[in-house]
């Protein structure tokens, strides 16, 4: 592409260049990518490279972290925290999909790009933690290590997957990828990060906060037992020679 102020030939030709959506859940494929699409044109119209759409994200989500850490809850402070992390997480899926429209995808930008995720998931835990202990009144000091147990389980799925989708042997060249699953798609919402972000729509009432944000560790901690299970045996399986 040569005409940068044509965005609608760049919303287009991202249409064409999407990744495949096996093992992406409802949500990210039907509303996070066709935002972060729309994103990447207007940042490619606009002249930005991925890297710097990358750190417009994690200023989006670091505003949100740090309300999160310091304003004391209410409803206002739930719509802005969501908002900061939705749109942070939509332009972290616009860097990719701009990298591909300007064909110099390059190992530092999807190193930029996994560090930027990597903190994101553990800052936004931690902000909670610190929450929790500036402003609620909690049952008892025990549910302090709720966001300590979460920010494990978070990590560890985001670092487990990420490590088998390097380690598990490629595909052969030219092979079809395989269908997506609508029901794998649906499964997996409760892990979706943008679908996690809606929790903090609940700011404004710690009852409801507390119920929706354990029922979300709870199930990151059944996926996590899962995804372990599957990836082990996954790279546990001989390979052709």
């Amino acid at each position: 592409m040569t005409d940068r102020d044509d965005f609608g030939t760049a919303l287009r030709a991202l249409r064409d260049a999407q990744k495949t959506a096996k093992g992406v859940s409802l949500y990210s494929r039907f509303v996070n990518r066709p935002v972060g699409r729309v994103l990447a044109a207007a940042a490619y119209r606009s002249g930005l490279t991925p890297n710097q759409v990358t750190l417009v994200s994690a200023a989006f989500s670091a505003a949100g972290v740090g309300a999160l850490a310091t304003v004391r809850p209410s409803w206002t402070l739930a719509v802005c925290v969501y908002a900061a992390l939705a749109v942070g997480f939509a332009f972290d899926s616009a860097d990719g999909q701009l990298a591909r429209l300007r064909g110099d995808s390059s190992a530092a930008g999807e190193w930029l790009d996994h560090v930027v995720d990597c903190a994101k998931i553990t800052a936004l835990h931690a902000a909670v933690l610190i929450s929790f202990h500036r402003f609620h009144e909690l049952p008892g000091d025990g549910w302090l290590l709720l966001p300590l147990a979460f920010q494990l389980a978070a990590v560890l799925i985001f670092f487990g997957g990420l490590l088998t989708d390097k380690l598990r042997p490629r595909p052969a060249p030219g092979a079809a990828p395989p269908a997506p699953s609508l029901v794998r798609a649906l499964a997996l919402l409760p892990v979706d990060y943008g679908v996690f972000c809606g929790v903090f729509l609940l700011l404004g009432s710690e009852r409801l906060f507390l119920g929706g944000y354990t029922a979300f560790f709870a199930a990151h901690a059944v996926f996590l037992v899962a995804f372990l299970a599957k990836w082990f045996r996954e790279l546990s399986a001989p390979r052709a020679a």
